[in-house]
């Protein structure tokens, strides 16, 4: 089991960077940079590759809607030279809130453009002239255009012809195409507990269906991170975030966070916080949140609980251990929680 741990979106990179470049020392295998509508991801990976030298840099997540296949293969290949083969292009549909909202384009197709998307990077990365059809063809009416545009391939060559692909994916459709097509995956809101009940026929359908060339899809999931005999209070600090992603992201009926809560067993709790948040009433969506969630999307507590977390978290067939460290020596959390995993 590997180690990652994500930037925090509101972070300055720079001193973020540094202390990832420390947390290397210490056994942190991943780190993932966030987009969002923060700043873009591709050029704080590039200021990270040099800064690190063993550790993967990751996107998580690059939404497939703010750039052309084209562009995110480029990127993703630019960023695995500059790293020396260290890049991981995580992708994903995001939401209406950003890409509508932010983005100012229609969220649409979000299953067909990343099976599309996947084929075209893997395309790019083999130097395969490219050709652009289904959710991606050109949409240019009779007598559009120059009529000059034709099939390429990339200039450059690749430090590799295959880049691992990590899909942030939680509805059933989306997981089963990405355990079929995808390197990894990428759940939020992870409850090891839950897992094979809410994914586990759609994992095995997309793993029926997976060229095993493609070998194993590895499991990115975790949550925050501290450990000691009085911690359990950290996980409060979590309420914020899990109520802005069940009650705010999407709208009232289209809200795949919400979905997921209410699928481990918290639809009425889901509903309320909900309710709140759209009615800006966001400390009081961040109270409702309850408890056993908290406790089970993160490892919080003393050692051995903690250890115990490490073990279901495994056992449920994570493989990339996500952690937020909590506290005033995150440095001595990333050690601890790399030697529970050995």
């Amino acid at each position: 089991m590997r180690i990652a741990t994500a930037l925090p979106v509101d972070a300055d990179p720079r001193t973020a960077a540094d202390r990832v470049a420390a947390w290397e020392d210490d056994g942190l295998d991943i780190v993932w940079v966030s987009e969002a509508y923060g700043f873009d991801a591709p050029t704080v990976m590039g200021y990270l590759a040099a800064k690190t030298t063993r550790l993967s840099i990751g996107s998580s997540i690059l939404p497939l809607y703010s750039r052309t296949p084209a562009l995110i293969a480029q990127t993703a290949a630019g960023l695995d030279a500059v790293s020396g083969g260290r890049a991981i292009l995580g992708v994903g549909a995001s939401g209406p809130q950003v890409v509508e909202g932010w983005h100012g384009v229609p969220y649409d197709r979000p299953l067909a453009r990343t099976r599309e998307l996947i084929g075209i990077c893997r395309r790019v990365w083999r130097r395969e002239t490219l050709v652009n059809d289904g959710a991606y063809q050109l949409p240019l009416p009779p007598g559009a255009g120059t009529g000059l545009g034709r099939p390429l391939k990339i200039l450059s060559h690749p430090v590799r012809d295959s880049i691992p692909i990590y899909v942030a994916a939680l509805g059933d459709r989306n997981v089963r195409m990405t355990a079929e097509l995808a390197d990894g995956w990428m759940p939020f809101l992870y409850d090891p507990s839950r897992a094979a009940d809410v994914w586990g026929p759609a994992l095995a359908a997309g793993r029926e269906k997976r060229d095993p060339a493609l070998g194993p899809l590895e499991v990115a999931a975790g949550g925050p991170l501290a450990i000691g005999d009085d911690v359990t209070g950290l996980r409060d600090l979590a309420r914020p975030l899990i109520a802005l992603y069940v009650g705010g992201m999407g709208a009232k009926d289209r809200n795949f966070y919400h979905d997921l809560v209410s699928r481990y067993g918290f639809a009425a709790e889901a509903d309320r916080i909900q309710e709140l948040y759209l009615a800006g009433r966001k400390e009081e969506a961040a109270a409702a949140v309850p408890a056993e969630l908290l406790e089970r999307t993160s490892l919080i507590g003393p050692e051995s609980y903690v250890r115990d977390r490490v073990r279901a978290y495994r056992d449920a067939g994570v493989t990339i251990l996500n952690v937020t460290p909590l506290g005033p020596d995150p440095r001595r959390l990333i050690a601890a929680v790399k030697a529970m995993t050995q």
